[in-house]
């Protein structure tokens, strides 16, 4: 299983993907690093991840974070991932983008959606986790702001993602496996 009950496991949803080491990866909406921290385990000294955030203290918590596990593999850059080209990253560049339980905040989805197409390389893949709305937990945001699963997976074949595969996450997320 790749969740307990309660919460996601980033280890378990990473160790079920196709990483490689040496890989380059952007966590979109980083947060204090639940997800960059596990993808630098995976693509090792050799690879990168690219932590963004729009805000300062999320990128304290990140670089605080890679500091306690030893990682010297994150770099954190803020951006404002609302705008064209906001990730300030090369077309093309980028193995894997993750973005978790952050589109619920952004009101320009599809701009989001869109630059973390352009920064994949072909083939490349995205992970995009969302608070499930039909969930009916307290837990998370509330239920009105959520993204449903059909409607996420609208926004990301709109944006010209080829695939669009179900990862099971656990009864209160939901989460696409994407390919460029």
């Amino acid at each position: 299983m790749l969740a307990s009950s309660t919460f996601v496991d980033p280890k378990s949803v990473i160790r079920a993907l196709p990483v490689e080491p040496k890989g380059i990866v952007a966590d979109f909406g980083c947060g204090a690093g639940y997800f960059a921290i596990e993808f630098a385990k995976a693509v090792g000294d050799e690879g990168q991840v690219i932590a963004i955030d729009i805000l300062p203290s999320a990128l304290e918590a990140m670089e605080s974070q890679a500091k306690m596990f030893g990682l010297r593999n994150i770099k954190t850059k803020r951006e404002n991932l609302e705008k064209e080209n906001g990730s300030g990253l090369a077309p093309s560049s980028i193995d894997w983008v993750v973005a978790k339980d952050m589109l619920f905040q952004n009101d320009k989805k599809d701009v989001i959606l869109r630059e973390m197409h352009r920064v994949l390389r072909p083939a490349g893949h995205g992970l995009i986790m969302e608070w499930n709305p039909e969930s009916g937990s307290k837990v998370g945001p509330e239920s009105g702001t959520r993204v449903s699963p059909e409607d996420m997976k609208k926004l990301l074949l709109g944006v010209g993602f080829s695939e669009v595969t179900d990862i099971p996450v656990g009864a209160f997320h939901y989460a696409f496996l994407v390919t460029k």
